[in-house]
């Protein structure tokens, strides 16, 4: 006589901790997508900007090219007020090149706390001045193929440097700039290299780093992340993202 198999009830299976975190992880919100506007748009509004913000320049305290490129370093997902605050203990203590290469890694992580990233972003501005030093002679290169090989530094700082203190016109795509872009209708891309070119081709033989400038000082005084506010801007007219 057989005997009658009892039904062993299913076992389930336990996710690993990598599986639950990426079905934990919500997807990203779509970005809206936003009618391109034409190049005689793009100028008006560019052009209402820059008499909007007639005296907009770099926000970042510096006296050299050095201090420009470290703050804008350090910049990066942090406010220029915190920068500011920092960099002056940063360069009394490391004002060289050479200073900052030989500093104590410890010292200089301390020193640039509240910018946040602080471990990543010593290394950066450490591994950069040895670069300047070893590489450069002590100085900041004025080519963007140059500075990109440094530590930390993208075209985006690259721009922002060369821009600000060598007067060579660049496209300094940070937050801001990508924010704007999208939403005045500049651009349908993310990537910060196409939203480069793309501006490039709109506002050819313009003062693309004064521009640059000139729309971050706009993003941060009123084309905010999360609630712009249009009914104040002056572009709210021909802006294809205007609320009002």
């Amino acid at each position: 006589m057989k005997k009658k198999l009892k039904a062993r009830s299913p076992v389930k299976a336990a996710a690993s901790p990598a599986v639950k975190k990426v079905a934990a992880r919500k997807p990203p919100a779509p970005v809206p997508k936003v009618k391109k506007v034409s190049v005689r748009q793009a100028q008006e509004m560019m052009d209402i900007l820059c008499r909007t913000y007639p005296n907009a320049e770099c926000e970042l305290n510096f006296r050299n090219d050095f201090e420009l490129l470290i703050a804008v370093i350090l910049s990066a997902q942090c406010t220029d007020a915190t920068v500011n605050k920092v960099t002056p203990h940063l360069f009394k203590r490391f004002p060289t090149p050479k200073a900052l290469a030989e500093a104590p890694l410890d010292e200089i992580k301390q020193i640039i706390r509240p910018t946040g990233f602080f471990n990543a972003k010593a290394q950066n501005i450490q591994k950069c001045a040895i670069s300047l030093v070893e590489r450069f002679g002590g100085r900041v290169p004025t080519t963007l193929e140059e500075m990109t090989t440094l530590a930390g530094v993208g075209r985006k700082t690259a721009n922002a440097v060369l821009g600000v203190a060598h007067g060579m016109p660049g496209w300094t795509v940070d937050t801001h700039v990508q924010r704007l872009s999208r939403r005045m209708g500049l651009t349908g891309n993310d990537d910060p290299v196409r939203i480069e070119q793309d501006l490039q081709k709109l506002y050819p033989g313009q003062d693309w780093s004064k521009l640059s400038i000139t729309m971050i000082w706009h993003g941060r005084r009123m084309c905010f992340a999360r609630k712009p506010d249009c009914p104040r801007c002056p572009i709210n007219h021909i802006c294809p993202s205007s609320l009002v």
